[in-house]
């Protein structure tokens, strides 16, 4: 039977094939009963036949159907997964490209305050040739000169540890000192360092320039070594 058949029309048809063994039993007048209950029989295995192979139609075409579907399903998880996996890629070459730019951005800076350190470096002191009064003659180095340089100033001897303790700790009355995080410079820690300038042009190499303008800076914001060592220890900066 074709699978086009409905189960209306396999139905019509068994009605039909009975019809026709009815009126050929009364015509022919023999065996009458016998011969319609074969005929529906035979008509009942036909029918069932049909709604049998309608059934498999249906199932087979179901089959075809859902293998279809998972073929499909499993082609987009293909697909996804490559996405996936091109995208993580990409991911990856741009975090190496960022990561290799920053290196190269760290390496250039650090080549280039290593230049500036090596020229500050190079820059030799000029020695403080001025009197050194015999009260400062105990000290050496930079603080011989900053006690004598304080003494011209017109401070007293006694604010000498005052300022002793104070450019200690800013700078160790190292010249050369540079705060990393500030940029403040020299033994007074000027921020910016340029502000030295005002006293004289070798301000990042001469000790000298730099404890005049400290004297200066002191004197007029804390009128002495000691107020401004007493600032520096309640705030923590003078």
């Amino acid at each position: 039977m074709s699978r086009l058949w409905s189960r209306f029309g396999a139905r019509t048809a068994a009605v039909a094939l009975l019809s026709v063994g009815v009126a050929g039993g009364f015509y022919l007048g023999e065996d009458r009963e016998t011969q319609q209950q074969g005929l529906t029989a035979q008509v009942g295995l036909q029918v069932d036949q049909a709604e049998y192979d309608y059934q498999r139609d249906r199932q087979a075409e179901h089959r075809v159907s859902s293998a279809k579907q998972r073929a499909a399903e499993y082609q987009a998880k293909l697909r996804a997964a490559a996405a996936a996996k091109e995208a993580a890629e990409r991911a990856r070459e741009a975090e190496a490209a960022a990561a290799s730019r920053k290196k190269e951005r760290e390496a250039a800076a650090k080549k280039a305050a290593e230049k500036a350190a090596a020229a500050t470096a190079t820059k030799t002191s000029k020695p403080y040739d001025g009197p050194i009064p015999a009260s400062c003659s105990e000290y050496g180095g930079n603080r011989k000169v900053g006690c004598a340089l304080m003494l011209n100033a017109g401070f007293g001897i006694d604010q000498f540890p005052c300022l002793d303790k104070l450019w200690t700790k800013e700078s160790g009355w190292n010249h050369k000192a540079r705060n990393p995080s500030s940029g403040a410079y020299g033994i007074p820690q000027s921020l910016p360092g340029s502000k030295m300038g005002s006293v004289a042009g070798d301000w990042e190499s001469n000790p000298a320039t730099q404890i005049k303008w400290g004297l200066g800076y002191i004197k007029g914001r804390y009128s002495s070594p000691c107020g401004a060592w007493r600032h520096s220890q309640s705030n923590g900066w003078y």
